[in-house]
């Protein structure tokens, strides 16, 4: 998994305009092809990166079932014979509370300014909202030649048929959509319709990313990402908007056999309040032990080594709207 990862930065998450910008066509590619980017956007917890992951067919977004889990446009490629579809999942949009949610939309706005078409995702199993009305007048807003998709996601939690049909419905009145497609990417239903359509809306032109590479994320990235993804799990309600993770270093473990090779990943889990420290700690640092063991596996996964994990829990206070800890903490 990790030779098909690009190592191309240590650095935070780039816009797309400055990633798309250093992209130059891979190659011959055959009569026909299309290539270009795609965004999902909705509100949180409406399965975007769920979605994005199975259309990849690998991991490359942290899922929870926490809203606001995406906090950077994660980009996944999906290659095929006839297309390079890259995908762009969003945090979610909505009405923000803080500067670090000001900050998240304004990640969605810029994409959404870049991309060649929009996916707008909307869980089946639950009824349309006022979040969902105001992303729709957000799109309304884009240039008319920017194709959208509705896509009603999590079909497998509506046992009735008759219920996804009426939210089809709904979703139908709610904007002016180039197509309608429900999904479930936990069953597979569907996914790959949804793969012709968005590839249908693509410009043609060769493929922008080399065969195999899955994403362009920094690796120091995607390791602060499955981090935060299993600092999560279990944890209270309060809790998730105020954690964030920084990968302080990964480092080679000197002296170390060829045949054995040992990196250390430094990671810093902040948290706003002593009491959030607690509970991420646990009693007895148990909880803490628990995050480690289960990011540990996920990371040596990602990078194909042994990897020593040393999290360590500090307090930023209020970093949630504090512009020089958000600089920081890379937002």
């Amino acid at each position: 998994m990790a030779a098909s990862r690009s190592t191309r930065s240590s650095g935070g998450s780039r816009p797309l305009a400055a990633a798309s910008s250093n992209l130059v066509p891979v190659g011959e590619s055959p009569p026909g092809y299309r290539a270009g980017f795609a965004c999902f956007v909705g509100r949180p917890n409406a399965g975007k990166s769920t979605l994005t992951n199975a259309l990849v067919g690998s991991k490359v977004a942290i899922t929870s079932g926490r809203p606001q889990t995406t906090r950077h446009a994660i980009r996944g490629i999906v290659h095929r014979d006839d297309a390079q579809l890259i995908l762009v999942d969003t945090p979610g949009l909505h009405r923000p509370r803080t500067l670090l949610g000001q900050r998240l939309n304004d990640v969605v706005r810029a994409t959404l300014s870049e991309v060649d078409l929009v996916g707008f995702c909307m869980p089946a199993d639950e009824p349309l909202g006022r979040g969902d009305r105001f992303i729709a007048e957000e799109l309304a807003r884009l240039p008319k030649r920017t194709p959208i998709i509705a896509i009603l996601t999590k079909t497998d939690k509506v046992a009735d048929h008759d219920r996804v049909g009426a939210r089809l419905l709904e979703v139908a009145k709610l904007g002016d959509f180039h197509d309608i497609v429900p999904v479930s990417a936990v069953r597979s239903f569907q996914v790959d319709v949804l793969a012709d359509v968005l590839v249908s809306h693509l410009p043609t032109g060769p493929a922008l990313y080399p065969d195999g590479e899955l994403t362009d994320e920094p690796e120091q990235v995607m390791v602060a990402e499955l981090v935060r993804e299993a600092a999560l799990e279990g944890v209270r309600d309060e809790l998730p908007h105020s954690l964030a993770v920084v990968v302080e270093e990964m480092i080679p473990r000197e002296d170390r056999p060829a045949d054995r090779p040992l990196l250390d990943v430094r990671v810093h889990v902040f948290v706003e309040r002593p009491s959030q420290k607690a509970i991420v700690i646990g009693a007895g640092g148990s909880r803490l032990k628990d995050v480690g063991s289960r990011a540990r596996s996920q990371i040596e996964a990602l990078l194909g080594t042994p990897v020593f994990l040393d999290l360590h829990v500090k307090v930023a206070k209020d970093w949630q709207r504090d512009p020089r800890q958000l600089r920081r903490l890379g937002f």
